[in-house]
C-alpha cells in the first residue's frame, strides 16, 4: 500500500492528507461552537488576536461564552465586539483597562469577572494544556487572590453579587504558596505568522505571547494563520507549538491587523 508503485501513494502522502487540518473558512471552522462554551482566546491588547475568528463566531450566533484572555479587547474591536452583542457571560483575565463596555457590564452585574495576576494566568494555561490540574504559586499570597473576597459580580444596584473564594495555602521551606487550578477550555481560538497543513505553528516576535499557551489549553484549538505551508517546509526546530495541539488551521493572510497605540516622533524643526 506504501511502497510508491505507479497508482499507490507513499507513505509519507498518505498520512499527510490523513492528517490535514486546514479548513476553508473561519465560519465553517467555528460553526459547532455552541452556546455556553468556553473559548480561551490568545493575543495581548490586539496584538496577536484571532479577530477573523472572533468576527465569524459573532457572525455565527453563539451566546453565553466563557472567555479566558490576557484581555477582553477594546470597544468595538477583538473580543470586544463579543462584549457589544452581549455575547459573553464570563471572563477570565488580568488586564482589562481598554474597554468601556466591559465596564459598564461588569458594574451593573451583566458580566462575571475573575481577575488573575498576569503569570499566574499564563502558567494556569500551561498546566491545563499539560495534564497538570493544580500547581502553587507564591503569587498573591496575603491578598484577596488567596484570601477571596474579590467581586467576581455585582448586583444592578452595584452591591457584590459573588465573590472569589478562599484557596487552599501551604507553606514550602518556610515560603507561603496559593494552590491555583491549571484551566481547559472546550475550545481555542489563537493567531499565528505561519502554519502548515499538519496545525505545526509559528509566532512572529511579541504575537508569541499567550497565544501558544491559549492553544495547548484548548480540547479543540482553531488557528487562524496569515502564511499556509506545506508539511516540512518548516523547520522542526523553528516550530513555536506542535500540530498536536492544534485541530484546525484556516488561512487568512495580512489583512486587517489594528495598531493599539500608534505613538510617533516629532518632526524635526
Amino acid at each position: 500500500m506504501f511502497g510508491g508503485r505507479q497508482g499507490f501513494p507513499t507513505q509519507k502522502a498518505y498520512h499527510a492528507k490523513r492528517m490535514d487540518k486546514v479548513i476553508a473558512t473561519c465560519a465553517e471552522a467555528v460553526k459547532d461552537i455552541p452556546s455556553g462554551a468556553s473559548i480561551a482566546v490568545g493575543g495581548f491588547g490586539l496584538n496577536g488576536i484571532p479577530f477573523h475568528l472572533i468576527q465569524a463566531l459573532l457572525e455565527q450566533g453563539a451566546t453565553d461564552l466563557v472567555t479566558v484572555s490576557n484581555n477582553c479587547g477594546v470597544d468595538g474591536w477583538g473580543l470586544g465586539v463579543l462584549l457589544d452583542a452581549k455575547r459573553i457571560k464570563r471572563t477570565t483575565g488580568s488586564y482589562v483597562g481598554e474597554n468601556r463596555e466591559f465596564e459598564r457590564q461588569y458594574l451593573q452585574g451583566e458580566l462575571e469577572v475573575e481577575l488573575v495576576p498576569q503569570g499566574t494566568l499564563a502558567e494556569r494555561l500551561r498546566a491545563g494544556g499539560c495534564g497538570i490540574p493544580a500547581f502553587y504559586t507564591p503569587a498573591g499570597v496575603g491578598t484577596q487572590v488567596a484570601d477571596g473576597g474579590l467581586p467576581w459580580r455585582h448586583n444592578p444596584d452595584g452591591s457584590i453579587a459573588k465573590e472569589s473564594p478562599k484557596k487552599e495555602t501551604r507553606t514550602f521551606d518556610g515560603i507561603d504558596y496559593v494552590l491555583e487550578r491549571g484551566i481547559v477550555c472546550d475550545f481555542a481560538l489563537v493567531r499565528a505568522s505561519i502554519g502548515d497543513r499538519t496545525g505545526n505553528l509559528i509566532f512572529a516576535k511579541s504575537t508569541r505571547n499567550f497565544n501558544p499557551l491559549c492553544a495547548m489549553a484548548g480540547k479543540i484549538t482553531i488557528a487562524e494563520v496569515e502564511e499556509l505551508v506545506e508539511p516540512g517546509e518548516i523547520d522542526p526546530q523553528d516550530v513555536h507549538l506542535q500540530g498536536i495541539f492544534v485541530q484546525r488551521v484556516v488561512r487568512v493572510g495580512t489583512e486587517g491587523k489594528r495598531i493599539e497605540r500608534v505613538t510617533t516622533r516629532k518632526k524635526a524643526q
